[in-house]
């Protein structure tokens, strides 16, 4: 079962049908994202993933924001968070870097949302690789990931 597959279903399995939409031109970065979407740079999701001792946390960003990583670790109610490794993120994720979906994740990671990202009717994330994204509701997305809403954008 490819990366996708194991995206959908995992989505379905949440109570959620996820329709991907393959981009040939690629999906790997929120400017690529958003070119190939043709919508703005502001709602595309950034899955990123932080660890601290070992735990992950996701951060879904808003595609414009360059995340403070404090900020999440003061919401999460952890000292400090560093940037995953591309092996932490297939780890915690179970997907390669730069498709990592939003949930569908072996088991569920703390998440937090960018609340810029409620700004929005729809947002595009990744759906499980480089060249693949999915619309969603930045509250369908919140409910799903369980996420807590918060600042997390660099100032």
């Amino acid at each position: 079962m490819d990366a996708i597959q194991r995206f959908t279903q995992a989505a379905e399995q949440s109570g959620f049908s996820v329709v991907a939409e393959q981009f040939p031109e690629g999906t790997r970065t929120a400017k690529d994202a958003a070119a190939a979407v043709g919508c703005e740079l502001a709602q595309i999701v950034k899955s990123l993933v932080f660890v601290h001792k070992e735990n992950p946390y996701l951060v879904l960003a808003s595609g414009k924001n360059r995340v403070d990583e404090s900020l999440v670790a003061k919401v999460m109610g952890i000292e400090s968070l560093s940037i995953a490794t591309p092996e932490q993120v297939r780890k915690a994720t179970g997907f390669a870097i730069g498709g990592t979906p939003p949930f569908g994740h072996p088991t569920p990671i703390p998440t937090t949302l960018d609340k810029d990202l409620l700004e929005y009717e729809t947002v595009w994330a990744a759906a499980g690789t480089p060249d693949t994204c999915f619309p969603i509701s930045p509250q369908n997305l919140e409910k799903i990931t369980s996420a807590v809403v918060a600042d997390v954008a660099a100032a």
